[in-house]
């Protein structure tokens, strides 16, 4: 089976295309940055908003389904970017789907849209449901509503099989831009004696349901398999964590301790204060199940980013800024 990954470059492109060569498909990825290093399918440099290169990859691909995970993803550069978020992320899915009518191809086409399009949710009606009202905070969760109405719109006017899937936080070895991430990297650096043992947190209270990236990848292939064309199907972790219980957690698993302060600059001016999604809809559609624990997820960051800084112990920590935890 030939499948094509738009945004093949980031982190769940990765991991997602690691999964499906597994399975025995054929992948091509396509994007606009670097490769990360050991992406196991094939890769070309397209960006989606580019009709002819897109087009003549489409064309001579001709794949059976699409990923199409190719997004500016990061809430607070959505703040200070609008322009380009909504170009990169809506206009990329439009040129998508115009480049597929006018080939007159139709490959499954599985949308990874988001949990930001939601916006903050009363705890009577957590964890949401997919026919919640969307009420996004930002740019970013604006332009996720719109990829996710356009899907439905090419299915419902020109019976595009697009899958609509709202996905809740993501994390594990690899990624960066996320509260786990940032977190698990600070705790190594004063592990490693890079920085002083002080952990700079932003918002201790916010709650998440977050799930393991190969969780995740296995459920978009499950949608790709069993998932009704047109329908929208949230997906995410079974748990909902705290800030402080993800401290706590890292806290026992480091050698080092660490005393924790509040970094004003961390802390974003809109945000959602509990991310929790109803997965029912989505279970029973495919019976996928979360099958790796936070804790194992979280010890492996650790460990990631103790290969990644083990030849930086004298190095100089960046500055923090609020792009750290952007996507917490």
């Amino acid at each position: 089976m030939n499948v094509m990954i738009t945004g093949a470059e980031g982190f769940i492109g990765g991991v997602l295309t690691k999964y499906l060569v597994e399975e025995g498909c054929s992948v091509l990825g396509i994007g606009i940055a670097a490769l990360r290093d050991g992406f196991a399918g094939d890769f070309e440099v397209c960006d989606v908003r580019d009709a002819e290169r897109l087009s003549r990859l489409l064309s001579t691909f001709r794949p059976d389904r699409i990923f199409h995970l190719a997004a500016q993803s990061y809430p607070t550069v959505s703040l200070a970017q609008p322009r380009e978020t909504i170009d990169t992320n809506v206009g990329g899915t439009v040129n998508l789907f115009e480049c597929l009518r006018a080939l007159d191809v139709t490959p499954v086409v599985v949308v990874a849209c988001s949990s930001a399009e939601y916006g903050p949710v009363a705890a009577k009606d957590l964890p949401v449901r997919e026919t919640h009202p969307l009420r996004p905070l930002h740019p970013y969760g604006v332009s996720k509503v719109a990829q996710d109405l356009l899907s439905a719109q090419y299915f419902s006017n020109y019976g595009f099989p697009a899958i609509r899937i709202r996905i809740f936080n993501t994390t594990g070895p690899g990624k960066e831009g996320d509260v786990c991430s940032d977190l698990t990297r600070r705790a190594v650096e004063i592990e490693l004696g890079i920085r002083p043992p002080t952990l700079l947190v932003g918002n201790l209270t916010t709650k998440r349901a977050i799930m393991d990236a190969r969780d995740l990848v296995r459920g978009l292939w499950l949608a790709s398999e069993y998932c009704a064309p047109g329908e929208v199907y949230n997906v995410g972790g079974d748990h909902i964590y705290s800030v402080q219980e993800l401290i706590d957690t890292i806290r026992a698993a480091v050698h080092t301790d660490f005393r924790v302060v509040q970094e004003p600059t961390l802390i974003r001016q809109c945000d959602e204060p509990i991310i929790a999604g109803d997965t029912s809809k989505f279970r029973s559609c495919t019976g996928w199940t979360t099958e790796v624990e936070l804790p194992r997820t979280l010890s492996e960051l650790l460990d990631w980013w103790r290969d990644e800084l083990s030849g930086s112990r004298t190095a100089r920590v960046c500055p923090e800024s609020k792009l750290s935890e952007a996507r917490a």
